[in-house]
């Protein structure tokens, strides 16, 4: 991680070098991150390879100006985190999903983050809509945030191996949830990039992976809101929740789209590929 690489980083978040790794700055940083940065999965419908390592991530994030999903966001985002002086370690999480069963082994990627003031911060940049801020990791309470209301408890004794079908909850899994939702269990073991290949890989090409059956291209806006581009489908969502729907017509509509709400510039429009059809 140069300082060169640094400061770009820096630049498409719109921020200057920090002083210090404290927790404001962590918040601000987190923030900008879902502003600028979007959390998009249109590298697997332009049979682009998910590569993951680090110096690949960050010149998609810095040089190609682009998003990712949650490997490659919070993968970028890390990196990031650890230049600039932050206590960083990589956690793996598996997703809840219909009837509340559990999603793959490195199903998600997320970050636990010490800071110089003190105490340990769930970050995660890359999960779509989530915490606009950092979460608390130690605390069991409920933590208020523009994204919703957030709790981090210990996983019950519900065996994941009955409703995920991989193994059995560890003592130290943590379960997130979100408006009393759950949304993904938390391994506090610390990963390392190179071990979420097989789920990138998973999700990239998997008939189960709702990546291959879908485009999302998607960012947290500067009112809190958020703006979402599904296909041709353009939302746009209030801070209050309420929606607005519309149907995009032309390539060029679409193209621009991309472009003035996203930063993001393609040469042709994304389509869905089917599995086995990266290339």
């Amino acid at each position: 991680m140069t300082a060169t690489r640094i400061e770009a980083y820096l630049r498409r978040l719109g921020v200057e070098q920090p002083a210090w790794p404290t927790v404001d700055v962590l918040r601000e940083l987190h923030l900008r991150h879902l502003r600028a940065v979007p959390f998009e999965n249109l590298s697997l419908h332009l049979g682009e390879e998910i590569v993951l390592e680090e110096k690949r991530l960050l010149d998609k994030v810095t040089v190609a100006r682009r998003g990712g999903f949650c490997y490659e966001l919070n993968g970028a985002f890390g990196a990031l985190l650890t230049a600039l002086g932050y206590d960083v370690t990589l956690l793996a999480a598996r997703v809840y999903g219909d009837g509340g069963r559990l999603g793959i082994p490195y199903d998600h990627l997320a970050l636990r983050v010490r800071t110089v003031d003190g105490g340990d911060w769930l970050a995660d940049v890359g999960f779509g809509a989530h915490c606009h801020l950092p979460l608390a990791l130690g605390d069991r309470g409920e933590q208020p945030d523009a994204g919703g209301t957030f709790r981090i408890v210990e996983a019950g004794p519900d065996a994941a191996g009955v409703r995920g079908g991989y193994d059995t909850v560890e003592a130290a899994d943590l379960d997130v949830s979100r408006d009393g939702v759950p949304v993904y269990r938390l391994e506090v073991r610390p990963r390392v990039l190179g071990d979420f290949a097989v789920g990138a890989w998973w999700h990239s090409t998997s008939p189960a992976s709702h990546f291959t059956r879908s485009l999302v291209c998607s960012r947290v806006t500067e009112d809190g809101g958020r703006i979402t581009l599904s296909g041709r489908r353009y939302t746009v969502t209030a801070p209050d929740g309420t929606r607005d729907e519309r149907e995009l017509g032309a390539d060029e509509e679409v193209l621009a789209v991309y472009r003035d709400r996203f930063g993001i510039e393609l040469d042709t429009v994304p389509v869905v590929r089917g599995p086995g059809q990266r290339g």
